[in-house]
């Protein structure tokens, strides 16, 4: 087994991320980011439109574990990977999001990605 997977604290790395590949999903966004030789990196953000803290918490307990099974073996090396929770992930099928999360690892190996966003005012 190689490294072990580091969690993303700071929110300079989450900005960071935020710079990078963003791959949309019908649960989640996927932004993946060159780190600079750091490993793999992970990171979840769920917002508070999505609901209240229990809701957030489930999702975000969901991702953490989609992330610890997928990224030892699909995560791009030396990447900020951070999943961003959308409306309706959370009665999401656990397998269906780990089928989506596989799909957008590949295209973001491939480095495709969603056309960039507006910026906002």
């Amino acid at each position: 087994m190689g490294d072990p997977i580091q969690v993303l604290r700071k929110r300079a790395d989450f900005l960071a991320a935020n710079r990078g590949l963003r791959n949309a999903r019908p649960g989640f966004v996927l932004l993946t980011n060159p780190n600079g030789g750091l490993g793999k990196r992970y990171g979840v953000t769920v917002t508070k439109k999505i609901g209240n803290a229990v809701v957030r918490n489930r999702m975000k307990r969901r991702f953490r574990e989609l992330l610890r099974d997928a990224l030892p073996e699909e995560g791009l090396p030396d990447h900020d990977h951070v999943l961003i929770g959308r409306e309706g992930g959370v009665e999401r099928d656990f397998a269906a999001m780990r089928a989506e999360l596989t799909a957008a690892l590949t295209r973001a190996r491939e480095n495709k990605g969603d056309p960039p966003r507006r910026r906002r005012k």
